[in-house]
């Protein structure tokens, strides 16, 4: 059973807005925080944005700083990713993630323990 589900992906035209969401599925588990991470076709995993539970920080790639907004609740294990002005670069698969370990930076995807399936994000021009 896959134990992070993503959804609210689809198609968006640049400058719109769209917002991605995680949820735990069935396992039971305690994060110190969670994460988004993109891959296009071709490219490697990349990070998008976490956030660390304990302080409330919030850290972004400086691709989207400014345009993407990451917010969630530590205990349900949920994390939402608010895009807006997107651009047709931002097209991916959008992967939620979550880090068991208090250590994690959590910027890149070997920080992260448990995963999500992903949700195809494209933004048309």
């Amino acid at each position: 059973q896959v134990p992070l589900v993503e959804s609210g992906g689809g198609l968006v035209q640049a400058g719109g807005s769209l917002r991605l969401s995680c949820a735990a599925s069935g396992r039971t588990f305690s994060s110190y925080g969670m994460g988004w991470f993109r891959q296009a076709p071709g490219k490697e995993r990349e990070f998008v944005a976490a956030i660390r539970w304990s302080v409330g920080s919030t850290y972004y790639a400086d691709s989207v700083k400014g345009r993407f907004t990451i917010s969630g609740d530590g205990p349900r294990n949920a994390v939402y990713l608010q895009m807006n002005l997107p651009k047709p670069v931002d097209t991916a698969v959008y992967y939620c993630a979550a880090g068991l370990q208090a250590t994690s930076i959590l910027k890149i995807p070997a920080d992260y323990d448990l995963w999500g399936q992903g949700t195809q994000v494209t933004v048309g021009s």
